[in-house]
Protein backbone atom coordinates (compact mmCIF):
# COMPACT_ATOMS: atom_id res chain seq x y z
CA UNK A 1 0.00 0.00 0.00
CA UNK A 2 2.62 2.52 0.78
CA UNK A 3 4.92 1.66 -2.30
CA UNK A 4 1.61 2.40 -4.36
CA UNK A 5 1.04 5.78 -2.58
CA UNK A 6 4.61 6.32 -3.52
CA UNK A 7 4.07 5.81 -7.04
CA UNK A 8 1.56 7.61 -7.63
CA UNK A 9 3.47 11.06 -5.21
CA UNK A 10 5.91 10.36 -8.36
CA UNK A 11 3.65 10.36 -11.18
CA UNK A 12 2.00 13.81 -9.60
CA UNK A 13 5.56 15.40 -9.58
CA UNK A 14 6.37 14.39 -13.25
CA UNK A 15 2.99 15.71 -14.16
CA UNK A 16 3.50 18.78 -12.00
CA UNK A 17 6.99 19.55 -13.64
CA UNK A 18 5.77 19.70 -16.93
CA UNK A 19 2.02 21.78 -16.35
CA UNK A 20 4.35 24.62 -14.86
CA UNK A 21 5.70 25.25 -18.08
CA UNK A 22 3.60 26.81 -20.37
CA UNK A 23 3.20 26.33 -23.97
CA UNK A 24 0.98 28.73 -26.63
CA UNK A 25 -1.82 26.97 -27.72
CA UNK A 26 -3.87 30.28 -29.82
CA UNK A 27 -6.94 29.44 -31.66
CA UNK A 28 -6.33 25.17 -31.42
CA UNK A 29 -7.95 24.32 -28.27
CA UNK A 30 -10.20 27.23 -28.33
CA UNK A 31 -11.39 25.33 -31.98
CA UNK A 32 -11.01 21.91 -30.44
CA UNK A 33 -13.30 23.30 -26.92
CA UNK A 34 -10.96 21.61 -24.85
CA UNK A 35 -12.11 21.67 -21.28
CA UNK A 36 -9.46 22.00 -18.83
CA UNK A 37 -9.52 18.11 -17.37
CA UNK A 38 -9.12 17.18 -21.27
CA UNK A 39 -6.14 19.69 -22.23
CA UNK A 40 -4.36 19.90 -18.94
CA UNK A 41 -1.29 17.61 -19.46
CA UNK A 42 -0.34 19.11 -23.09
CA UNK A 43 -0.14 22.51 -21.42
CA UNK A 44 3.57 20.84 -21.10
CA UNK A 45 7.16 21.34 -21.76
CA UNK A 46 7.21 22.05 -24.86
CA UNK A 47 10.19 24.99 -24.64
CA UNK A 48 11.12 25.76 -27.91
CA UNK A 49 14.49 24.61 -27.67
CA UNK A 50 12.67 21.15 -27.40
CA UNK A 51 11.90 20.99 -30.70
CA UNK A 52 15.27 19.02 -32.47
CA UNK A 53 15.08 16.32 -34.56
CA UNK A 54 15.17 12.80 -32.49
CA UNK A 55 18.18 11.52 -34.76
CA UNK A 56 20.03 13.96 -32.80
CA UNK A 57 20.66 11.02 -29.76
CA UNK A 58 22.02 7.78 -31.14
CA UNK A 59 18.66 6.03 -32.24
CA UNK A 60 18.30 2.49 -30.08
CA UNK A 61 19.36 -0.42 -32.06
CA UNK A 62 16.63 -3.04 -31.58
CA UNK A 63 14.14 -2.40 -28.84
CA UNK A 64 12.17 -4.25 -26.09
CA UNK A 65 9.61 -2.59 -24.42
CA UNK A 66 9.53 -4.24 -21.16
CA UNK A 67 6.66 -5.51 -19.25
CA UNK A 68 3.48 -4.38 -17.23
CA UNK A 69 3.02 -0.87 -16.67
CA UNK A 70 6.66 -0.01 -18.22
CA UNK A 71 5.85 -1.63 -21.48
CA UNK A 72 2.62 0.14 -22.16
CA UNK A 73 4.19 3.55 -21.20
CA UNK A 74 7.31 2.79 -23.05
CA UNK A 75 5.23 1.42 -25.94
CA UNK A 76 3.39 5.18 -25.92
CA UNK A 77 6.46 6.66 -25.70
CA UNK A 78 7.71 4.81 -28.84
CA UNK A 79 4.57 6.21 -30.90
CA UNK A 80 4.50 10.25 -29.21
CA UNK A 81 8.51 9.39 -30.46
CA UNK A 82 7.18 9.16 -34.30
CA UNK A 83 4.43 11.43 -34.34
CA UNK A 84 7.07 14.56 -32.28
CA UNK A 85 9.76 13.78 -35.16
CA UNK A 86 6.60 13.48 -37.78
CA UNK A 87 5.69 17.44 -36.99
CA UNK A 88 8.56 18.22 -36.49
CA UNK A 89 9.79 17.92 -40.07
CA UNK A 90 6.23 19.11 -41.17
CA UNK A 91 6.83 22.45 -39.40
CA UNK A 92 10.45 22.52 -41.04
CA UNK A 93 9.35 21.75 -44.45
CA UNK A 94 5.99 23.67 -44.45
CA UNK A 95 4.09 22.06 -47.86
CA UNK A 96 3.08 24.88 -50.31
CA UNK A 97 0.05 26.55 -49.08
CA UNK A 98 0.38 26.45 -45.97
CA UNK A 99 -2.03 29.26 -44.68
CA UNK A 100 -0.59 31.19 -41.18
CA UNK A 101 -3.83 29.55 -39.53
CA UNK A 102 -2.30 26.16 -40.68
CA UNK A 103 1.15 26.73 -39.76
CA UNK A 104 0.00 27.68 -36.07
CA UNK A 105 -2.53 24.76 -35.69
CA UNK A 106 -0.12 22.20 -36.88
CA UNK A 107 2.89 24.18 -34.76
CA UNK A 108 0.57 23.60 -32.09
CA UNK A 109 -0.23 19.93 -32.37
CA UNK A 110 3.49 19.35 -32.44
CA UNK A 111 4.41 21.07 -29.44
CA UNK A 112 1.73 18.77 -27.79
CA UNK A 113 3.38 15.57 -29.17
CA UNK A 114 6.64 16.78 -28.09
CA UNK A 115 4.90 17.60 -24.26
CA UNK A 116 3.44 13.28 -24.74
CA UNK A 117 7.08 12.33 -25.72
CA UNK A 118 8.88 13.99 -23.30
CA UNK A 119 6.52 13.55 -20.52
CA UNK A 120 6.36 9.53 -20.92
CA UNK A 121 9.84 9.55 -20.80
CA UNK A 122 9.75 11.33 -17.75
CA UNK A 123 7.39 8.84 -15.87
CA UNK A 124 9.11 5.86 -16.94
CA UNK A 125 12.17 7.45 -15.46
CA UNK A 126 10.35 8.29 -12.26
CA UNK A 127 8.85 4.92 -11.94
CA UNK A 128 12.49 3.44 -11.66
CA UNK A 129 12.45 2.54 -15.28
CA UNK A 130 14.91 2.96 -18.02
CA UNK A 131 13.28 4.79 -21.26
CA UNK A 132 14.08 3.10 -24.59
CA UNK A 133 16.03 5.06 -27.14
CA UNK A 134 15.43 7.25 -29.46
CA UNK A 135 13.79 5.89 -32.60
CA UNK A 136 15.06 6.15 -36.37
CA UNK A 137 12.12 7.35 -38.23
CA UNK A 138 12.02 6.78 -42.12
CA UNK A 139 9.88 9.27 -43.93
CA UNK A 140 11.18 8.72 -47.08
CA UNK A 141 7.22 8.01 -48.75
CA UNK A 142 5.74 10.99 -47.37
CA UNK A 143 6.12 14.06 -49.84
CA UNK A 144 6.04 16.75 -46.86
CA UNK A 145 6.04 20.16 -49.72
CA UNK A 146 2.44 17.95 -50.50
CA UNK A 147 -0.75 19.22 -48.38
CA UNK A 148 -2.48 16.43 -49.36
CA UNK A 149 0.28 13.80 -48.41
CA UNK A 150 1.32 15.44 -44.95
CA UNK A 151 -2.37 16.32 -43.94
CA UNK A 152 -3.40 12.57 -45.03
CA UNK A 153 -0.28 10.89 -43.25
CA UNK A 154 -1.32 13.19 -40.40
CA UNK A 155 -5.05 12.22 -40.37
CA UNK A 156 -3.32 8.23 -40.21
CA UNK A 157 -0.80 8.99 -37.29
CA UNK A 158 -3.77 10.78 -35.54
CA UNK A 159 -6.34 8.22 -35.97
CA UNK A 160 -3.52 4.98 -35.18
CA UNK A 161 -2.75 6.88 -31.69
CA UNK A 162 -6.31 6.90 -30.89
CA UNK A 163 -6.64 3.38 -31.47
CA UNK A 164 -3.81 2.10 -29.65
CA UNK A 165 -4.11 3.82 -26.61
CA UNK A 166 -7.68 2.45 -26.53
CA UNK A 167 -6.66 -0.79 -27.19
CA UNK A 168 -4.04 -1.07 -24.00
CA UNK A 169 -5.81 1.43 -21.40
CA UNK A 170 -7.38 -1.56 -19.88
CA UNK A 171 -4.23 -3.19 -19.10
CA UNK A 172 -3.01 -0.73 -16.74
CA UNK A 173 -2.67 -1.30 -13.39
CA UNK A 174 -2.08 1.57 -12.00
CA UNK A 175 -4.65 4.35 -11.91
CA UNK A 176 -2.47 6.96 -11.87
CA UNK A 177 -1.00 5.89 -15.68
CA UNK A 178 -4.79 5.31 -16.59
CA UNK A 179 -5.98 8.71 -16.03
CA UNK A 180 -3.05 10.36 -17.88
CA UNK A 181 -3.65 7.97 -20.42
CA UNK A 182 -7.24 9.21 -20.65
CA UNK A 183 -6.14 12.73 -20.75
CA UNK A 184 -3.61 11.91 -23.91
CA UNK A 185 -6.25 10.36 -26.11
CA UNK A 186 -8.65 12.95 -25.58
CA UNK A 187 -6.24 15.61 -27.06
CA UNK A 188 -5.04 12.99 -29.94
CA UNK A 189 -8.64 12.54 -30.34
CA UNK A 190 -9.15 16.24 -31.11
CA UNK A 191 -5.80 16.42 -33.08
CA UNK A 192 -7.27 13.53 -35.19
CA UNK A 193 -11.05 15.59 -35.29
CA UNK A 194 -9.36 19.28 -36.42
CA UNK A 195 -6.90 17.23 -39.38
CA UNK A 196 -10.06 15.43 -40.83
CA UNK A 197 -12.05 19.23 -40.75
CA UNK A 198 -8.75 20.71 -42.77
CA UNK A 199 -9.05 17.88 -45.13
CA UNK A 200 -12.55 17.71 -45.52
CA UNK A 201 -15.18 20.18 -43.58
CA UNK A 202 -17.53 17.85 -41.35
CA UNK A 203 -16.11 15.31 -41.51
CA UNK A 204 -14.52 15.40 -38.12
CA UNK A 205 -15.79 12.04 -36.94
CA UNK A 206 -15.12 9.49 -40.02
CA UNK A 207 -14.97 5.82 -39.35
CA UNK A 208 -12.98 6.07 -36.21
CA UNK A 209 -16.21 4.26 -34.08
CA UNK A 210 -18.11 1.49 -34.67
CA UNK A 211 -21.49 0.76 -35.05
CA UNK A 212 -21.96 0.77 -31.26
CA UNK A 213 -20.35 4.91 -31.06
CA UNK A 214 -16.99 3.34 -29.32
CA UNK A 215 -13.91 4.10 -30.22
CA UNK A 216 -12.06 1.68 -32.92
CA UNK A 217 -8.92 0.67 -30.74
CA UNK A 218 -5.90 -1.79 -32.29
CA UNK A 219 -3.61 -4.01 -30.58
CA UNK A 220 0.31 -3.26 -30.32
CA UNK A 221 0.68 -5.46 -33.00
CA UNK A 222 -1.86 -4.30 -35.30
CA UNK A 223 -0.66 -0.86 -34.60
CA UNK A 224 3.25 -1.21 -34.89
CA UNK A 225 2.41 -3.27 -38.21
CA UNK A 226 1.17 0.27 -39.65
CA UNK A 227 3.55 2.56 -37.29
CA UNK A 228 6.38 0.35 -38.76
CA UNK A 229 6.29 1.59 -41.97
CA UNK A 230 7.51 4.46 -40.53
CA UNK A 231 10.48 3.33 -38.29
CA UNK A 232 13.78 1.66 -38.89
CA UNK A 233 14.65 0.64 -35.43
CA UNK A 234 13.91 -2.85 -34.58
CA UNK A 235 11.25 -2.98 -32.20
CA UNK A 236 10.46 -6.10 -30.00
CA UNK A 237 6.67 -6.08 -28.30
CA UNK A 238 6.46 -9.43 -27.01
CA UNK A 239 7.10 -8.56 -23.57
CA UNK A 240 3.74 -6.37 -23.87
CA UNK A 241 0.90 -7.36 -21.48
CA UNK A 242 -2.32 -9.18 -23.24
CA UNK A 243 -4.45 -9.31 -19.99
Amino acid sequence: MENSIIKTQEISLVEEKFLDKRVQRRSFLKYAGAGAAGIALVAAGCKRSDHSSLMDEMPAAGVSFGMGDVGILNYAYALEQLEAAFYTQVINSKFGGMTATETALLTDIRDHEIAHREFFKAAITAAGATPIGNLEVNFSTIDFGNRASVLGTAKAFEDLGVAAYDGVGYLLKTDAYLVLAGKIVSVEARHAAYIRELLEVNSFLGDQVDAYSVNVSKTPLEVLAIAGTYIKTKIDPSSLPTS
